[in-house]
């Protein structure tokens, strides 16, 4: 069973990566959390991964973080979650923001995150309101953000500019990046704002 994985990123989308390890491709699907701060093609990456075994195939998970990690197999024993739901969770939630939100109970938050309705909310929160208290206590640490290049970082000052936080802004330049990666910079501001002003709503 495969645990961790390190290689050459060769290939990456929203969804999914292959990291070719001494000549042997991998795909590794992946949430949003992990995609938006993985290198370019060519880089270096390692990744903590979950096996899962299907009857017909082995389909390999990849995350940034152990904690990441944890809480995609703590939410994959949640009933009527699978690993394709628990990855859409990551990626529509940081894993600290999760913790916290079934640990207070906090059914009106898990209710925002894509997929996730009133009665899974629920059902996240009984299941896992006591296991995710052994998470917090090991520290949940998020991923480092990669917004150094020129062009998120001049969104994020014209989002500023508007009066938005740094953390707001930088949620929503990463959100953006991931839809439109190629696009020019009034493309991905434009997708921004329109994430910030659903949040507001």
């Amino acid at each position: 069973m495969i645990a961790y994985i390190k290689g050459a990123l060769k290939f990456k989308t929203t969804e999914s990566a292959i990291v070719d390890v001494n000549g042997v491709g991998y795909e590794l699907f992946i949430p949003l959390s992990t995609f938006c701060n993985l290198p370019d093609e060519g880089g270096l990456v390692d990744l903590y991964v979950h096996t899962q075994l299907k009857e017909d195939a082995i389909q390999l998970y990849g995350f940034l973080t152990p904690e990441e990690k944890a809480a995609f197999q703590l939410l994959i024993s949640v009933t009527g979650v699978g690993p394709k739901l628990a990855r859409n969770i990551l990626s529509g939630i940081p894993v600290a923001d999760l913790v916290n939100a079934i640990g207070s109970s906090d059914k009106a938050r898990l209710s925002t995150i894509p997929g996730i309705g009133a009665k899974s909310a629920e059902r996240l929160i009984l299941e896992l309101k006591d296991k995710v208290k052994n998470l917090s206590k090991t520290g949940v640490k998020e991923a480092e953000p990669r917004l150094k290049d020129t062009l998120s970082n001049d969104i994020i000052s014209a989002l500023e500019n508007l009066g938005y936080k740094v953390a707001q802004a930088e949620e929503a330049v990463r959100k953006a990046r991931a839809l439109l990666p190629q696009s020019p910079f009034e493309a991905i501001f434009k997708e921004a704002l329109k994430f910030l002003s659903r949040k507001q709503a």
